[in-house]
């Protein structure tokens, strides 16, 4: 990925943070017959020192299969994002040299894949998966509220997957480039907006002041 040096993030917290709050991951890999991309939730855990991504995909899903365990594998974590019109700066007033771009943050994590049929470790790990995603409602829901029988019958169909970080890179594109009156202008214009990823964005770009 290329990143400017004025969009570098190196933050271990910050690039940390995005891909908890933005756990549908994209997954990206090399297989015998080409690229191969799936989507996908994936819980983050320390294991050992180490920064480890735990998901699973349906059997009939071929990347088990076209993938080598062992492989290298990227995974994006796609943050806040929005379009960023010219008329938000000040500056297009005076000159009119301004063009439209778009903010986002984006983390890229890189590591070796491998691959678990262990109807228990496919378990614990819808189990700690839908737990955290649960945990914010009023009812939550959990795996043990369906029948026993019908998770046994769910799990042989399942492959779970498992990717050791070696690297983790962001891009933080958040009007870093532009001179303090035009990020007070992309702040206000975004927040004008009202929606949530226009106020998101906005209070993203404020941080950096």
């Amino acid at each position: 990925m290329y990143i400017p040096a004025k969009f570098k993030q190196e933050n271990i917290e910050d690039l940390v943070s995005i891909m908890r709050q933005y756990p549908f991951a994209t997954l990206v890999a090399n297989s015998y017959d080409g690229i191969e991309v799936t989507h996908l939730p994936v819980l983050l855990e320390k294991v050992n020192d180490e920064l480890v991504l735990k998901a699973h995909v349906a059997k009939a899903n071929k990347i088990w299969r076209q993938v080598e365990s062992g492989s290298e594998v990227l995974v994006i974590f796609n943050g806040p994002n929005c379009y960023i019109s010219p008329n938000h700066y000040p500056t297009k007033a005076e000159n009119g040299k301004a063009v439209p771009t778009w903010n986002y943050v984006v983390v890229h994590a890189k590591g070796s894949i491998s691959y678990s049929h262990d109807t228990e470790w496919i378990y614990s790990v819808i189990d700690k998966l839908t737990t955290e995603h649960e945990s914010t409602l009023d009812n939550p829901w959990s795996i043990t509220d369906a029948p026993e029988e019908f998770i046994d019958k769910m799990l042989p169909a399942v492959v779970g997957l498992e990717i050791i970080i070696n690297s983790i890179s962001g891009q933080w594109k958040l009007s870093q480039n532009q001179p303090e009156v035009n990020k007070q202008g992309v702040i206000s214009g975004l927040n004008a907006h009202g929606d949530h990823a226009s106020t998101t964005m906005a209070a993203m770009v404020s941080a950096q002041l």
